[in-house]
C-alpha cells in the first residue's frame, strides 16, 4: 500500500478519535463525566451506523460538518462553564449579533477566527484524504448484515420511544385498556398509533437506549440532536402566539377602584443586589434612589436562573422556575391579566426583537397594545443609552387611557459596561470607558471592569430616578416595581469567573424595589403595610407576576395571593436555582470566592 495511503488512513481514524473525546474533555479540567460508559456506547453505535450505511468517510464527512464547527465553542463552553453546547446555547448564538459576539470577545475575535479557520481547514483536509483512499471502505459482505441488523433494532427503539420506559408503577395498563385487535388487524395509521398508545411501557432497566440527553451529549452526531431541539424550539415559540391567543385569565379589577392608575414595572438587565448602595454597598452607586421616601427595596429575592431569555418569563408569567429551561409557556403574561382588567398596556425596550425568531421575550412583549424595541445597536457601543425609553416612558404616561401599564425593557448594567453610560458617569476609575476593544476576559482589567460596572449601577440609578420623578408629575396613582432579571460574577477575590452563567450567588440574588406615590399609599394603605412587612421575606421572581396583578386589585379565579408581597396571605415557597440540578437554594452552602450555590442534598433532575 502507497505511504501516502496508509497516513491518510492514520490522519483519518485519529482525527475522528480525536472529536469523539470532546464529552470526555472533562476529565482532563478535573471534573467528571456523567453517564460515561453511556456516552462511549452511543458514540460507538453512531459511527458504526454511518459507516454502515454510507459505506466510505468520503460521503458521511460531510454530515460531521456542523460538528466540526460546534468544536471551538463545545472547548470554550466546557473550559469557562463546564458544560457543553446545549439547545439554550444554541438560543444565544441565534439571539446575538455579530457586533455583540465581537465587542464580548474583544481581541480574541481573531484568535476565535483563527480557531475557526484551522478547525474549516481539519474539515476540508480530511475530505481530501477521505477521497485519497479507499482503504476505509466497507466492502465485507458483513455491513448488509450490519444494516439488517440495525433496521430491526431501529423498529424496535420506535416502539418503545412511543409507548415509552418506565416501571409498572409508573404506567400500568390494564387488561380493559389493551386493544383486543391484533397487530395484523390494523388498517390505517390512526389505528397503529392507538394500538400502540395501549401498550405497556417498557421496563427500566432499558431506560440507557432512550437516553436522548446523554446521545446529545455525544460526539459528532449527538450535535444533531441540539440542533433538532433548536428547531422544535423555535418551531413552538413561533405557534406559541396562536396557542396562547385562546388563553384567559378572567381577570377584573375588584370593585372600589374606579380611578385613575398606571403602574411601571422596569425589568433590568445583569444588576447585582450588592453593588447598590440601596442595599448596603460602601460605594455611594444609588445616591438618588437612596433619597427615595416611598420606597421597598427587597433583601432577600433571587432568580432562578441567570440568563435573560429563561429568566424574564418566569418573572413575566406564572411559569413555574422548574419549568424555565423548557421552551415557551402556554399561558400569557401579566400584560393580558392588566388588558383583561382594563388597563391599556406598553412594552418599551431597550434590547432587540432579534429579527426573524421569535425570542421568550420578544413573544411575551407582543402581548402588549403598544410595542417599541429600541436598541438597533446591539449590546456594542452603537446601542442608545437606556435615556432613550424616558421619551417613549413619557408618551405613554400622557396617552388617553385612564390605566395604564408600561413595562420597560432596559440594557441595563449588561457588557460592555462601559458602553452602558455616558462620560459624565464615568466616575470610579480606571475604568474601559473610551477604550474600543478592551479585553473582558483579561484579569488584568479586573479593577477597571469592576469600576465599569459601578459606573453602569450609578447611571442606572439616574434613569430610574428620572423614570419616578415623571410619575411624580402625574396627578393620579402611580407605582413603580423594579426587578433585574439576573446578576453578574466579577471576579471577586480569587474567583477568576465573571459575567454570568456559573451558578453563582452572586448571579442569582437580584435587586428589586418597589417605589409609590403618596395617592398609592392613601387609596392601598394595607397593600403597603404587607408590602414592608415582607421586605426581607426569602422571595422569587416567581412571586413577581402574582404581586404585580394583586397590587392593583386584579382578580381571576386561580390567582395565588399566597405568591403576592401585597397579601397577608403570603407564605415561603421553596426557592430553587438552576446550580448543577435544580439546587434548593435556602438549603444550600456557598462554595468559594465564586460563591457556587450547591445543594447540601441532592439538586433535583432538569428536564428541557
Amino acid at each position: 500500500m502507497p505511504k501516502f495511503l496508509a497516513s491518510s488512513k492514520v490522519y483519518l481514524l485519529f482525527s475522528y478519535f480525536l472529536i469523539s473525546c470532546l464529552p470526555f474533555l472533562s476529565y482532563f479540567l478535573g471534573k467528571g463525566v456523567e453517564h460515561s460508559m453511556r456516552l462511549l456506547s452511543y458514540e460507538l453505535v453512531a459511527w458504526l451506523i454511518l459507516w454502515s450505511v454510507f459505506k466510505s468517510p468520503r460521503w458521511f464527512h460531510y454530515l460531521l460538518i456542523p460538528a466540526f464547527l460546534g468544536i471551538p465553542i463545545e472547548i470554550y463552553l466546557r473550559i469557562y462553564f463546564g458544560q457543553g453546547i446545549s439547545t439554550h446555547h444554541l438560543g444565544i448564538i441565534t439571539e446575538t449579533s455579530p457586533k455583540e459576539a465581537i465587542e464580548f470577545l474583544g481581541n480574541k475575535v481573531w484568535l476565535l477566527l483563527l480557531v475557526i479557520a484551522i478547525t474549516i481547514a481539519w474539515w476540508w483536509s480530511l475530505l481530501i484524504s477521505a477521497r485519497k483512499t479507499k482503504e476505509l471502505d466497507w466492502q465485507h459482505p458483513s455491513r448488509w448484515f450490519c444494516i439488517a441488523t440495525i433496521s430491526c433494532l431501529f423498529i424496535a427503539w420506535s416502539y418503545g420511544a412511543r409507548v415509552g420506559v418506565a416501571s409498572a408503577s409508573e404506567k400500568d395498563v390494564s387488561q380493559s385498556q389493551v386493544s383486543e385487535r391484533k397487530f395484523w388487524q390494523l388498517r390505517s395509521w390512526e389505528e397503529l398509533q392507538t394500538y400502540l398508545d395501549q401498550q405497556p411501557a417498557l421496563p427500566n432497566w432499558l431506560e440507557s437506549a432512550y437516553d436522548l440527553e446523554s446521545f446529545s451529549r455525544s460526539w459528532p452526531l449527538g450535535i444533531w440532536a441540539r440542533l433538532g431541539d433548536f428547531y422544535q424550539e423555535r418551531r413552538y415559540l413561533t405557534s406559541l402566539n396562536e396557542k396562547s391567543r385562546q388563553f384567559r385569565f378572567h381577570a377584573r379589577q375588584a370593585a372600589g377602584n374606579d380611578f385613575q392608575q398606571t403602574i411601571v414595572v422596569v425589568i433590568g438587565e445583569s444588576s447585582r443586589f450588592d453593588r447598590w448602595s440601596l442595599n448596603g454597598y460602601e460605594r455611594l452607586t444609588t445616591p438618588n434612589l437612596d433619597q427615595e421616601n416611598n420606597l421597598v427595596s427587597f433583601s432577600d429575592i433571587i432568580t432562578a436562573v441567570a440568563a435573560t431569555r429563561l429568566s424574564v418569563p418566569i418573572i413575566t408569567t406564572r411559569k413555574p422556575a422548574t419549568q424555565s429551561l423548557k421552551p415557551g409557556f402556554t399561558e400569557k403574561s401579566f400584560l393580558s391579566a392588566y388588558k383583561e382588567a382594563g388597563f391599556k398596556t406598553f412594552w418599551i425596550s431597550n434590547q432587540m426583537s432579534f429579527g426573524q425568531f421569535d425570542t421568550p421575550t420578544s413573544v411575551i412583549a407582543k402581548e402588549a397594545d403598544v410595542t417599541q424595541f429600541l436598541n438597533l445597536g446591539g449590546f456594542t457601543n452603537n446601542s442608545s443609552y437606556d435615556e432613550v425609553l424616558l421619551a417613549p416612558m413619557q408618551t405613554a404616561l400622557q396617552d388617553s387611557a385612564p390605566n395604564k401599564l408600561i413595562v420597560i425593557h432596559s440594557l441595563g448594567n449588561h457588557w460592555n459596561y462601559s458602553h452602558r453610560y455616558p462620560q459624565n458617569f464615568d466616575k470610579w476609575k480606571p475604568s474601559l470607558f473610551g477604550i474600543a476593544k478592551p479585553a473582558y476576559t483579561n484579569l488584568k482589567n479586573k479593577e477597571a471592569l469592576n469600576n465599569s460596572y459601578d459606573n453602569s449601577i450609578l447611571y442606572n440609578d439616574w434613569i430610574l430616578s428620572r423614570m419616578i420623578a415623571q410619575l411624580k408629575a402625574i396627578p393620579h396613582m402611580t407605582a413603580l416595581w423594579y426587578i433585574s432579571d439576573h446578576g453578574q460574577t466579577l471576579y471577586d477575590g480569587s474567583c477568576n469567573l465573571a459575567f454570568h452563567g456559573h451558578n453563582t450567588q452572586y448571579e442569582f440574588h437580584i435587586p428589586a424595589f418597589v417605589w409609590y406615590s403618596d395617592q398609592y399609599a392613601a387609596q392601598h394603605p394595607n397593600k403597603i403595610q404587607h408590602l414592608k412587612a415582607h421586605q426581607h421575606a426569602k422571595l422569587s421572581t416567581e412571586n413577581v407576576f402574582h404581586s404585580i396583578v394583586d397590587m392593583v386589585d386584579i382578580r381571576y379565579p386561580d390567582e395565588k395571593l399566597e405568591r403576592s408581597v401585597f397579601s397577608p396571605l403570603w407564605t415561603y415557597h421553596t426557592r430553587y436555582v438552576d446550580s448543577y440540578g435544580w439546587t434548593h437554594y435556602d438549603d444550600a452552602y456557598l462554595k468559594g470566592d465564586c460563591r457556587e450555590v450547591i445543594d447540601n442534598k441532592q439538586p433535583l433532575k432538569q428536564e428541557k
